[in-house]
């Protein structure tokens, strides 16, 4: 029988659910592991985080733990795959529209502020080594996990949780970014798709049924804040530093994994218009909602709001 459990991790609400309800309080014992670690290693809102560190010490090489070095490789990897449209050095930028700590806490509304394209230093300026554990980051680069390191959480927690559990069926959902691991009920992962990831339950709602990878949603509805009379959100455009001004609101995909989910529907906010085209030569399934509240579905994404993909 189905357990469940619910939490917040990482600013985010995040729901464990196992296929075995004897088994939960294993999964949600790694999964919490898995997310203290990551929040250690990669939070730019805390002082004492790894992150933190390594930005402080921009302009010198420095030597990271294992779990930060995956997590930068998982972001180089995304921008590369993207062509630049995600990528890890837009945290001065996030931090110029207003973005400055924990969205819990931070102002939704406040004073004007000065609005000035300027392109993030790019993603090849972070220089990696895998192999000896370092990174270098020139003066004035700072980078910000954002865009993939929730992914990579819920990645690396269900298949934690899946080794804690002796192999039983789990799915866990990050603020939007869902992962699975393991045998999945019958039928397959029913997972809901709503552009706030706290949504309560809706048998109304669309929905999709998976059995394997990960599914995530980015959206500019939820984390969305204003300063004088603009409107800013989080999901910057490197190219211009600045909130993402493309046609879509909302953006669900389906992957390999979620972290590839994640970057495909993060990447589809700033490339805009041209953001279908790049998903279905991709191979990728997508749910695409624009500010009008059009919803297109691009790849093999079904057409029916209750349907296996």
């Amino acid at each position: 029988m189905i357990g469940i459990a619910d939490g917040r991790a990482l600013g985010a609400s995040i729901r464990v659910v196992v296929t075995d309800r004897r088994r939960l309080a294993a999964a949600k014992a790694a999964v919490d592991r898995v997310l203290r670690a990551i929040d250690d290693a990669c939070s730019r809102f805390r002082d004492d985080s790894e992150l933190t560190m390594l930005n402080n010490a921009a302009g010198g090489e420095r030597r990271v733990s294992p779990l930060l070095g995956h997590a930068l490789a998982v972001a180089l990897r995304a921008a590369h795959e993207t062509g630049g449209a995600v990528d890890p050095t837009v945290g001065t930028a996030i931090k110029k529209i207003g973005y400055v700590g924990d969205f819990d806490v931070m102002a939704r509304d406040g004073a004007h502020i000065e609005l000035k394209v300027t392109p993030v230093p790019g993603w090849r300026a972070v220089q990696l080594s895998e192999v000896h554990g370092t990174v270098f980051l020139p003066k004035r680069v700072e980078i910000d996990l954002g865009s993939t390191a929730k992914a990579l959480a819920a990645d690396l927690a269900a298949a934690s949780a899946l080794e804690a559990t002796g192999g039983c069926g789990v799915l866990v959902s990050l603020g939007g970014d869902v992962a699975v691991a393991g045998e999945p009920p019958t039928g397959g992962w029913q997972i809901q798709i709503s552009e706030d990831s706290a949504a309560p339950i809706d048998d109304e709602a669309e929905s999709v049924m998976v059995t394997s990878g990960g599914v995530a949603t980015s959206s500019t509805t939820v984390r969305r804040w204003t300063r004088g009379e603009i409107a800013l959100h989080h999901i910057i455009d490197p190219s211009t530093g600045l909130s993402a001004a493309g046609p879509w609101r909302t953006v669900t995909v389906a992957a390999r994994d979620c972290v590839a989910a994640n970057t495909a529907a993060t990447a589809a906010i700033v490339l805009g218009h041209g953001a279908i085209e790049w998903i279905e030569t991709r191979g990728l399934s997508a749910r695409l909602v624009s500010h009008q509240g059009d919803v297109v579905r691009a790849g093999s994404w079904p057409a029916s709001i209750h349907s296996n993909l």
